[in-house]
This record gives C-alpha cells, structure tokens and sequence, in this order.
C-alpha cells in the first residue's frame, strides 16, 4: 500500500507515495539528489531549479551507464547500503 512521504530538495517540499519497504530507499534517494543538487549549484543561486534538477539527472544517469561498465559498479549496491544505514543511524541519533 501506497503511503505519503515528505522528502526536501533543495529547500522544497514534495510529497510522494511509497510502500513502507521503500520508504527508507526513497529518503536515502533524496538525500542523495539534495546533495548532488547543491553541490553543482555551488554558490550561485541563481541556476533556475528546473535546469539544475536536470542537470543533476543527466549526470546521474551518465554515472550509472559508466557504472554498469565497470568492476566498481558491483560493489554500488553494497555502497548504497552502507550509506542508507549510517544515514539512519545518524537520523536516529539525532532524533
């Protein structure tokens, strides 16, 4: 079933719906995108969010076609893991 999640990008709210098994994934995901996001927008704050976004996509998607290339792409998964479960554990820390 299909819940409300709250994530912020950007300094934006959107609202998605998510099973509970994905819940954690998609907030993960988030977190990631935010990231990216403001890394490439550096300190210019004038980049309009929409070309930012795809931006951030394009380089996205260009790492995971490189990913599937390469040996380091078989260990993403384990990577991703890691970084969803610090980033819980952090979440939890904090709470």
């Amino acid at each position: 079933m299909s819940e409300p999640v709250s994530v912020r990008i950007l300094d934006r709210e959107y609202t998605v719906g998510v099973s509970d098994a994905e819940r954690d994934s998609l907030t993960a995901a988030a977190r990631v995108l935010d990231t990216r996001m403001r890394e490439l927008r550096g300190s210019n704050k004038l980049v309009p969010p929409d070309r930012l976004a795809v931006l951030t996509a394009l380089n996205l998607a260009h790492e995971l076609q490189q990913g599937k290339t390469t040996p380091a792409a078989k260990n993403l998964d384990a990577s991703l893991a890691l970084v969803d479960e610090a980033n819980r554990k952090l979440d939890a820390l904090l709470a």
